[in-house]
């Protein structure tokens, strides 16, 4: 679910149109800088102007020379000593250098491939000079710092300088400068959509202060006023769609299931216990499916808490109440291993199961379609093959999907057309209730939080790049055991390209030198998903002993033989990201071990390493996560389809999202929208965004 696209979306468009015009009606945008500004999804002037600062530069700092300290970000009044001097290590690097003091000290200003500073700078003269400070003993450089005549007006080298995400050919000054022309158009005019009632309540700054302030905040506290202004407008829009959403599928009449004996008949069959979480979670579900109302829960467990065993007994008790039941999972290989798991456990109680992927021959397909429309299959598991429109029912009464990120709402909808089933969904992703409200916001949520017993924890340990020698060996100790390996490769940021052939040479190195002689396959982003699961299917057979694999194999396969996850560059990785690698391997009966190679020895990082030997509780460690607030992708939001914001930080801003939430419940349990004037901006918004978004339930 994409949220909250530019000002206009957030309901402000009216002024003369001028938030839809497109953004080179701004001064100084032409065609060349509006291609670039496309780039960054910036297309209209709304989108412009909530294009908000990453971060911001305080450059009202000033310090003298013997007062700075390494890492600093400040401005320095120098008296310029020398000349500057000029060399050419290699064809297309230019170094500029000069020395200045202030009497306490003296700093070196190091500028690359800027060709005016000779011009500018100019020896015994005074200037400001503002940028980041490296100290090594004695010695202090400022790298291509900004710099102004320290006699003349500061402009550049003072106050808070908002800092934004570029692309190429796109520098902070020019999109600083064409940001105050944007503002320049639409500050003062926009009309907000917040009654007074909200902003005095919960404290919050007016739109054209909050729109200004947070691109050129007069100060910090202004900033901070501004932020907490856009970022509760934000979450509450979200918060109020998705609870008005909840609360219209509460009224959506379901399948009333009648309860069956031979559920407690199936349980009992059982090779293993059920744990108390397990029962807990069946019995709600059990009180959804009984009701009057249509049920969409959201199973929310750890890797191997027992969620699949779960969903197939809300199957059956659709199957035994005359109605079919769908089990969607996100590959191919998944859904084969489900169904191989299933179908021996179900069929003495004489439930009829079928298979339908992408890969299903035609005839086959056709055969498989067939049966399920004139119901000779009870319980169909497949992939998004389930989703194609020839696929009809012959009296569908539950719908299974596993690990929601891969299937949104719209898809959802599209099996809730074919008739009007219960919805369970299941996650693994270990996330706090309170974010889990925002995720999964349109369903009612349980919580598998119990490991079966006898469960061997994944014994976890962080090494450096000393350990190397002995892990490979370790790794060829397993193997020659008759075990498999998992090696995940270092997230790269740059893109999938630069990912795959870091994994490419990884797998190369292992194949010629560190791993020599053992079977090494390779998974990354940008190869077929068919490629993919050919690859799987070679491991899960043991025909592969050792896999690199970018994180594609997050949402894996379950193969018991694999005993080792070696993580390379842990630290790059968000600690819930961390724990569901780790979920990979602990399947089987053997002892299984968890390698992090961390690089890093930043203080935050090395806390993460420390909580991924200390817990094995997914949901612990999402929480201790969320503590840190470490750097990067923290939950794996790419992964895992957190809705993406202009401004709000669902780790940073958890005490603003649960006074959006409050607000959000207070609006809807009042009925406000409907009844009240001052809401009435609002709800026109509201309308207007969740019905083209989730495309399932009218606003109104």
């Amino acid at each position: 679910m994409r949220v909250l696209k530019g000002l206009n979306a957030l309901g402000y468009s009216g002024i003369n149109d001028i938030l839809d015009q497109g953004v080179r009606n701004v001064r100084q945008v032409g065609r060349v800088i509006a291609q670039k500004l496309n780039k960054l999804g910036i297309n209209t002037i709304g989108d412009l102007v909530t294009y908000y600062p990453r971060d911001y530069e305080d450059r009202n700092l000033e310090k003298k020379v013997n007062e700075l300290v390494d890492g600093d970000e400040c401005s320095v009044v120098l008296t310029v000593m020398t000349d500057i001097s000029f060399s050419r290590p290699r064809r297309n690097m230019k170094i500029y250098k000069a020395t200045a003091g202030d009497g306490s000290g003296v700093v070196v200003l190091t500028w690359f491939n800027q060709d005016y500073v000779r011009e500018q700078i100019q020896k015994e003269k005074s200037y400001v000079f503002y940028g980041k400070v490296k100290k090594r003993g004695f010695y202090i450089e400022m790298i291509n710092p900004i710099y102004e005549d320290a006699a003349s007006v500061r402009k550049k080298t003072t106050g808070i300088q908002p800092v934004y995400h570029l692309t190429e050919g796109l520098t902070q000054q020019y999109l600083r400068m064409i940001q105050r022309n944007a503002l320049d158009m639409v500050v003062g005019k926009l009309t907000d959509i917040l009654p007074d009632e909200l902003k005095k309540k919960y404290a919050l700054a007016e739109i054209n202060y909050a729109l200004e302030n947070i691109h050129f905040p007069a100060g910090i506290k202004e900033k901070d006023e501004a932020r907490k202004r856009l970022v509760f407008e934000e979450l509450l829009i979200l918060q109020l769609g998705l609870l008005h959403l909840k609360n219209s599928q509460r009224t959506v009449s379901g399948i009333e299931f009648n309860p069956d004996a031979r559920i407690s008949k199936f349980i009992e069959s059982l090779p293993f216990k059920l744990t108390n979480a397990q029962i807990r979670v069946i019995n709600e579900i059990h009180e959804d499916m009984t009701s009057k109302r249509q049920m969409n829960r959201l199973i929310q467990g750890d890797v191997g808490s027992g969620k699949t065993i779960v969903a197939v007994i809300a199957m059956l008790l659709a199957v035994f109440n005359g109605y079919q039941a769908v089990f969607m999972v996100p590959t191919e290989i998944l859904a084969e291993q489900h169904f191989n798991g299933i179908t021996p456990l179900v069929r003495d109680f004489g439930v009829k199961t079928s298979l339908l992927t992408g890969s299903v021959s035609k005839k086959k397909k056709e055969q498989i379609k067939e049966g399920i429309k004139n119901g000779e299959y009870d319980l169909i598991i497949g992939t998004h093959a389930l989703l194609e429109e020839d696929v009809v029912f012959s009296k569908l009464g539950l719908v299974v999907t596993d690990e929601q990120h891969r299937f949104g709402v719209k898809q959802r909808a599209v099996l809730t057309t074919k008739s009007n089933p219960d919805i369970l969904v299941m996650t693994a992703t270990p996330i706090p209730r309170t974010l889990a409200l925002i995720l999964y916001g349109d369903l009612d949520i349980s919580i598998i939080d119990e490991l079966p017993p006898n469960r061997k924890p994944v014994k976890t340990y962080v090494v450096d790049e000393s350990m190397r020698e002995r892990i490979n060996n370790f790794i060829r100790k397993q193997v020659n055991e008759g075990r498999q390996v998992y090696i995940i490769c270092p997230l790269v940021e740059e893109s999938d390209v630069v990912e795959a052939e870091a994994a490419m040479s990884l797998a190369e190195k292992l194949r010629e030198n560190d791993l020599k002689g053992l079977t090494v396959g390779l998974i990354h982003g940008k190869m077929k998903w068919k490629e993919k699961e050919a690859v799987m299917r070679d491991f899960a057979k043991g025909l592969i002993q050792v896999l690199v694999s970018t994180t594609v194999v997050e949402v894996g396969v379950d193969v018991r033989n694999a005993t080792v996850i070696v993580i390379e560059n842990a630290e790059r990785f968000g600690l819930a990201q961390l724990h569901q690698l780790r979920g990979r391997v602990g399947r089987g009966e053997h002892q299984s071990y968890c390698i992090l190679f961390c690089q890093s020895r930043n203080e935050i990082a090395l806390k993460r390493m420390e909580i991924m030997t200390k817990y094995t509780d997914g949901f612990k460690i999402s929480e201790k996560d969320m503590e840190l607030r470490g750097p990067g992708d923290i939950f794996g939001i790419r992964q895992h389809g957190l809705p993406e914001f202009r401004i709000a930080n669902l780790y940073e801003d958890i005490e603003i999202l649960k006074e959006a939430q409050k607000a959000a419940d207070d609006i809807i349990k009042h009925q406000k929208l409907e009844g009240r004037e001052d809401y009435k901006k609002l709800h026109g918004h509201l309308i207007s965004l969740f019905r083209d978004k989730l495309n399932e339930v009218a606003f109104n």
